[in-house]
């Protein structure tokens, strides 16, 4: 497949997924690569806003990280709190005007994916902020919703648990524990301690229009 071709293919499936979102009521922009994510997402915020985030590669490798830790931001920022005080970075996050987040699957039908350990992720993006930005790569979309359960197993959990450092099956074998076992389902996998996959959110039909938004890049970024 010429490089031409894959390109096709990249944009055709971006203006699909792009189309299904729009249909379920979430605002949605593309960009060409990660440089021209920042000028997107100074559109969507205003100086003084209070903005919180979830863990994300994604956002660190767009710039958006930096971005929100200059002076025109309240940014909420998740390196400031210790162990003892994170879950009051949870909950602040819950009344911010701005939410960054990326997504563990994205699918064709424009339904988002994602899966947590702690779950103030998933619980952010489903209520609380006034909005939802999410930051996706190309990389990050599927067909459906099996292919998306398949991504995490397969791709997003195990790379994660290596950057968390968890102690868990699919850091030790790069893939989930669920493909071992005889009935294998969206929720099945390992029972360490340091699971992430404890919780699971699809986002589908939204009754606050634009509340999400969703801006996805023609590069692949994050797991």
């Amino acid at each position: 497949m010429t490089d031409q071709n894959y390109e096709k293919i990249i944009k055709f499936r971006m203006e699909k997924a792009k189309k299904a979102l729009e249909k379920n009521n979430m605002q949605v922009f593309i960009a060409d690569n990660k440089n021209e994510v920042l000028n997107i997402v100074k559109t969507l915020i205003k100086k003084g806003d209070i903005i919180g985030s979830g863990g994300s590669v994604s956002l660190t490798q767009c710039g958006i990280i930096d971005l929100l830790r200059t002076p025109d931001y309240n940014f909420l920022d998740r390196a400031n709190f210790t162990p003892e005080n994170i879950k009051e970075f949870y909950i602040k996050c819950f009344s911010t005007d701005a939410y960054f987040t990326s997504a563990n699957a994205i699918t064709e039908n424009g339904e988002l994916y994602n899966v947590d350990g702690n779950s103030n992720r998933i619980a952010a993006i489903a209520y609380g902020p006034e909005s939802v930005i999410v930051v996706a790569g190309y990389n990050k979309i599927v067909k459906n919703l099996d292919e998306a359960i398949n991504r995490v197993k397969s791709t997003a959990a195990p790379a994660n648990t290596v950057r968390l450092n968890c102690k868990t099956y699919c850091n030790e074998t790069g893939e989930c524990a669920a493909f071992g076992q005889s009935c294998p389902g969206m929720t099945s996998g390992c029972s360490s301690s340091d699971r992430i996959c404890c919780n699971f959110l699809v986002s589908a039909q939204q009754r606050h229009k634009n509340r999400i938004k969703v801006i996805l890049v023609a590069e692949p970024l994050g797991y």
